[in-house]
């Protein structure tokens, strides 16, 4: 006899579209064929039910006696859960059974999906009662919701994700938004109160950087959508940089826990331990992600010791207050904006925030400190990595030590260490707006003293501010000669042999450097004599002096006996400058492709655009004229993006202008200006993607012929040029994917080109030329 399926009102119809969810559905789904106890985990707000609720509509038609809900969020007494169950399945009442053995008996021979939502405030009540239905009914599976797991044996646990989010800085236009789930998530919900929304390119900015400020979390993003209707989008993004707890607008349908993010969270906040609230509001000072030392060296409280630290992050942890980060190397946690900023409230209510800044101030000291003391080693990857995921508690450890003249000299110290990482990782304007304000904090002329105006200068005469260069070496060197303090006459000497250069005054640069040098016996400090040594070898480059290869050479034997990787790349991109002043063009591409397979370009923003510059130089001398002004392209956009001109020596911008010159002879000012542009608008990855593709010359003939490519080919070029893959191409001329691939195999023997990257430049290159 069939079973009488139940309908499917037992699980409540959407009324909105669920957004982003694919992967962790077909997820779910996947994982419920496998295990019979499925938690869904996450914070407030992350969309549990949303996605457990959909999952069981999905697998409904799969259970003979359907999917079942059981809502237990306003449920606050564990001893009634049974009954609350039996309720809900409406389990008939036999006297005087208790509720859990009537509801045994009840589905000991059901096959359905049982979905407990809201457990979190429940576990210790509905552990147990799971694991006795899942002993007792064989054919009973559990999809749980809970903020942590439930601790049952054979439990699975799906972590649900914030949706996916923009760059803050590089918002998505309209096309991109396919690819973040949190902006159409906002963009769907704000329409239904404004069917016109977004109405300007303005306001996809701002919907971006409200997702990206809200962490992905969809009840945020969803509160902030509905006020679309009251308040424009950038206000209601400045509403949440202040207050980042926006309540839902009068009149909206809302479950009663839900009608703030801050009313979801406090309940989260309750659910917790005494020392679990401690170490949430400590970690809240810190404004990125944070390892376990700094966890360790930040969290402990007269109730919270040391060795009590890592148990009690990993209770949070599992509430899902804190996420571990997935990526190489030692463990990092993050905490989500939203539960940060109310941990740093409840921090300021309880008076705790100066102490835990000061100690969150200390722990990031020592690790710049730590940093400088080993840059010149086989670690500099590892710290240089470090250092950046660890930018904005850097940056908040400098801001507290400003907060007054006693904490100054801290943050002066801390600057001072960190100026190679901005100069590699590409923030000098923003380290320079430091060093000014804690030089004008710091006035007591110590060693940290000089050497943060001796980073100063450097950076000053990168940006081409030659005044202010001069003034931080005239103090400077007053401080060394009046402390007498042999590493700052060091300095003192390397900046004013800096100055020099810049000045195109070799043989002054030489002396001054050389005398630097004596300040730097190799085994006190091998880095910095490192840096001496490229100084001089760079300044008998542009002297064209005959011990300018000695010296690059000692550079880079230096680097290779440290093993110091980041510094390898500045020493193989002078060797490789030397090349091509020679006129060695095969061999200076050769040591500049060298250079950007040292290490990750990313690490190194200042070393990829310099080399990226004189492979454009190279490129133009050998006639491979679009090449050439792509790479010259590709390095303009990141000496903008580092905020700095192109290295401003005589001789360097003599080359830069020859290369411009022969461009424009080569290919007219329309068609450089689109190579130039075609470089502008690569990536990092894919500007050195490009380079290293790059085979040994000639390879020009795609710049002085015209190859005739078919119609047919044309329109796969002009395709390549919109990003499509082969599938996307076939799709749109109606071919086989093999057929496009024989096209583009036939185009690149036509333009002698090895890559599908460099047929979309040499289109781009093309398109504004005379025909």
């Amino acid at each position: 006899m069939p079973l009488n399926r139940p309908p499917d009102r037992a699980i409540p119809a959407e009324t909105t579209t669920l957004v982003g969810r694919d992967r962790e559905l077909a997820h779910a789904r996947h994982l419920l064929a496998r295990t019979r106890l499925l938690t869904v985990t996450g914070p407030a707000g992350i969309g549990k039910t949303r996605l457990a609720l959909r999952t069981a509509r999905d697998l409904h038609p799969s259970y003979p006696h359907g999917a079942h809900l059981v809502d237990l969020a306003l449920l606050q007494d564990g001893d009634r859960l049974a009954q609350t169950i039996t309720r809900a399945l409406a389990v008939s009442h036999e006297a005087p059974l208790d509720p859990l053995t009537r509801l045994v008996r009840h589905l000991t021979d059901q096959q359905l999906l049982l979905v407990l939502d809201n457990c979190e405030h429940l576990t210790q009540h509905c552990a147990p009662l799971i694991r006795t239905l899942l002993v007792a009914a064989p054919g009973v599976r559990v999809l749980a919701t809970s903020r942590h797991q439930l601790g049952v044996y054979g439990e699975h646990i799906l972590d649900l994700p914030p949706l996916a989010t923009p760059d803050p800085d590089r918002p998505p236009t309209p096309t991109d938004t396919a690819g973040y789930a949190a902006v159409q998530l906002f963009v769907q919900r704000a329409q239904a109160v404004d069917s016109g929304f977004p109405h300007s390119a303005e306001e996809w900015t701002a919907t971006g950087r409200v997702c990206a400020r809200l962490d992905g979390l969809p009840l945020a993003i969803e509160l902030a959508a509905s006020w679309t209707r009251v308040l424009p989008v950038q206000q209601i993004l400045d509403r949440i940089d202040s207050c980042p707890h926006l309540p839902a607008p009068t009149g909206r349908e809302v479950p009663p826990r839900h009608r703030t993010l801050h009313a979801a969270i406090e309940s989260s906040y309750h659910l917790c331990t005494t020392r679990e609230r401690d170490l949430w509001t400590a970690l809240s000072v810190f404004s990125a992600g944070f390892d376990l030392a700094a966890a360790e060296a930040v969290g402990p409280t007269r109730d919270l010791p040391r060795h009590a630290v890592l148990p009690t992050l990993a209770a949070l942890v599992d509430k899902s207050l804190l996420t571990r980060e997935h990526r190489p190397g030692d463990p990092r946690y993050r905490m989500l904006e939203t539960l940060r900023h109310f941990g740093l409230a409840r921090l300021r209510e309880q008076g705790r925030e100066p102490d835990t800044r000061r100690r969150h101030r200390d722990h990031y000291r020592h690790l710049a400190a730590a940093a400088e003391a080993d840059w010149f080693s086989p670690r500099q990857h590892t710290w240089f990595a470090r250092l950046r995921h660890d930018h904005a508690n850097l940056r908040s450890a400098v801001e507290f030590g400003l907060t007054s003249p006693a904490e100054a000299e801290s943050a002066l110290d801390m600057v001072a260490s960190l100026w190679s990482h901005r100069l590699g990782h590409g923030g000098l304007e923003e380290e320079r707006h430091w060093l000014r304000r804690t030089l004008a904090l710091a006035t007591t002329p110590t060693p940290a003293r000089a050497k943060a105006l001796w980073a100063d200068g450097w950076l000053a005469l990168l940006r081409g501010d030659t005044p202010t260069a001069t003034d931080r070496l005239t103090e400077c060197r007053t401080i060394a000669e009046h402390l007498d303090h042999r590493p700052t006459r060091a300095l003192t000497d390397q900046l004013a042999g800096l100055d020099a250069l810049f000045h195109d005054d070799f043989d002054r640069a030489a002396a001054l450097l050389e005398r630097s040098l004596d300040h730097h016996p190799a085994a006190d400090d091998p880095g910095a004599r490192w840096t001496t040594l490229f100084l001089l070898a760079v300044a008998c480059t542009m002297d064209q002096d005959p011990r300018a290869r000695t010296y690059a050479e000692q550079s880079l034997a230096l680097c290779e006996t440290h093993q110091a990787q980041w510094s390898r790349r500045y020493a193989l991109w002078l060797i490789g400058l030397q090349r091509h002043f020679a006129a060695d063009l095969d061999g200076a591409r050769a040591v500049l492709q060298d250079a950007l397979r040292a290490e990750e370009p990313g690490h190194n923003l200042f070393a990829t655009a310099q080399t990226l510059e004189v492979l454009a130089w190279t490129a133009a001398q050998a006639g491979a004229a679009t090449d050439g002004a792509t790479l010259l392209g590709a390095a303009q956009a990141l000496w903008e993006r580092i905020g700095i001109v192109p290295p401003a020596l005589g001789r360097l911008l003599n080359h830069r202008a020859a290369c411009e010159d022969r461009l424009r002879r080569h290919l007219g000012e329309e068609r450089l200006a689109d190579a130039l542009r075609a470089g502008t608008e690569l990536s990092l990855a894919q500007a050195v993607a490009f380079a290293l593709d790059r085979k040994p010359f000639p390879g020009a003939e795609a710049d002085s012929g015209h190859p005739v490519l078919t119609a047919r080919e044309q329109q796969v070029v002009d395709h390549l040029v919109e990003g499509l893959t082969d599938k996307q191409i076939a799709a749109r001329l109606v071919l086989s994917p093999r057929t496009v691939e024989g096209h583009i195999q036939r185009i690149l023997a036509k333009l002698h080109l090895t890559s599908r990257l460099q047929i979309a430049t040499w289109a781009c290159g093309r398109r504004a030329a005379p025909r």
